[in-house]
């Protein structure tokens, strides 16, 4: 049977009040007077107290000893280490948890080496080429893709980032040096052409700063997405070739007919119509090309009064809120073009004239310029396709562009020319808002002196 410890310190105390009146009542009948029997259960007493003392630490000193061994053992990251339930009860119940939190330390280990060795697999095996480095731009972790892709496969770990990125090719170079995202191609020591996208992210680890380097091979992604697109350019330019030539064919027929009778007035009518249809078709031609040649904006300072005066000759709207302080920096023909389109859009919504508005704002370095209307907006399904070239739910009509599906695609080209975006919402209460957000100097003014 297990005493507890307070059970042993009871009995050792019982023990010890025990033994003197003990030891005098025996030193009595030897006939010794009490002086003697005083010392005799005096030094009976301490020894027996010493002994009773020392059996009842030793469970004490035992765990204390064990336990020290194993925080030691838990400190060099050792989780084997079992302590042998023994002793009091309280000790034993100790023990007992003591083992139980080890095992949950080794079970904890082992889950998270589970974990690093398949990240470490996932990352060494990614196509992505991945290269991890500290404040110090040494390497920490580089992965299979980065090794082939750097080094012709040799290891990069511990080695200074720059000092491996400085033969590689001039494009390459630069973008890895560079802190943002982009997307470039390089010519391989192979002489094969490959477009990368790079992206960098910097963040803490253990308290200490590092930085990310992401290189994936988007040529294949991006052959497949043009091939893609020149299918689709040349169904659009099919059907609207076809919609445009088969008339143009029909009448020219006519025509001849018409002309072979001497029916000078209705052949009139019928060469109108062939010149409409051509009209239409190179107006639909002249816009795919104007998208597709899209120059480089000139961005320049632009006084808003007299830009928004030359767009109302565009488009009719209504400025809505104040126009900002400061003037515009952006290319102000392109912007126009953009705008042109959005403000057209929002009347052929079926929104009220006066409901189209314009807003500018101003926001830390960004420039918003919403366009506002109040027609039925958009479905969830048409929101996400909008902003795509050759997409339109407008039937296009005889003498106009309207369902080329580039109106939208137009203004995201610009406003990402500009390094800006375009966003689409339906608005509350019914309607449409577009908004084209730019990205402005400190001082729109100052790059223009």
């Amino acid at each position: 049977m297990t005493l507890s410890l307070r059970t042993r310190a009871l009995l050792s105390l019982a023990t010890a009040a025990a033994v003197p009146p003990l030891v005098i009542l025996g030193v009595r009948r030897l006939g010794l007077n009490d002086v003697s029997a005083l010392l005799l259960a005096v030094a009976v007493m301490l020894p027996l107290l010493g002994w009773l003392a020392a059996r009842w630490l030793a469970p004490l000193h035992r765990l204390t000893r064990a336990l020290e061994g194993a925080v030691l053992s838990y400190r060099d990251g050792d989780f084997s280490l079992n302590l042998v339930a023994d002793g009091p009860r309280e000790l034993a119940e100790l023990t007992r948890m003591h083992a139980e939190l080890g095992l949950a330390f080794r079970e904890q280990r082992q889950h998270l080496a589970q974990r690093e060795l398949l990240l470490d697999t996932v990352v060494q095996n990614t196509p992505t080429a991945l290269v991890l480095t500290a404040q110090s731009e040494r390497i920490a972790i580089a992965n299979l893709a980065a090794r082939q892709l750097l080094s012709d496969g040799r290891s990069l770990t511990g080695l200074d980032f720059p000092t491996v990125i400085a033969d590689l090719p001039q494009t390459l170079r630069e973008a890895l040096a560079g802190d943002g995202d982009r997307l470039f191609t390089v010519t391989l020591p192979d002489g094969s052409e490959e477009t990368f996208h790079h992206s960098t992210r910097a963040f803490r680890l253990q308290g200490q700063p590092h930085r990310l380097r992401l290189l994936r091979r988007m040529t294949r992604e991006l052959s497949r997405a043009e091939v893609s697109t020149w299918k689709r350019v040349i169904r659009v330019l099919s059907h609207e070739l076809n919609n445009s030539l088969a008339p143009i064919s029909s009448l020219a027929h006519s025509g001849a007919e018409l002309a072979r009778r001497g029916d000078t007035a209705r052949l009139t009518q019928v060469l109108a119509s062939i010149g409409e249809r051509a009209s239409h078709l190179h107006g639909f031609l002249s816009g795919y090309a104007a998208f597709a040649k899209l120059p480089a904006p000139r961005r320049e300072a632009v006084a808003w009064p007299a830009f928004l005066e030359r767009l109302a000759t565009l488009g009719e709207f209504n400025l809505d809120g104040d126009v900002p302080a400061e003037p515009g920096w952006f290319d102000a023909a392109q912007i126009e073009q953009a705008l042109m389109n959005l403000i057209k859009n929002a009347h052929e919504s079926g929104s009220d004239p006066d409901e189209v508005a314009l807003r500018l704002s101003t926001a830390g370095d960004e420039l918003r310029i919403e366009v506002l209307d109040r027609g039925p907006g958009m479905s969830e399904a048409v929101l996400a396709q909008a902003l795509l070239p050759f997409y339109s739910t407008k039937r296009a009509e005889p003498g106009s562009q309207g369902g080329t599906g580039l109106g939208l695609a137009l203004a995201r080209e610009i406003a990402e020319a500009h390094d800006g975006r375009i966003a689409l919402a339906n608005r509350d209460g019914g309607g449409l808002r577009v908004a084209l957000t730019l990205p402005q100097p400190r001082s729109a003014a100052s790059p223009a002196r």
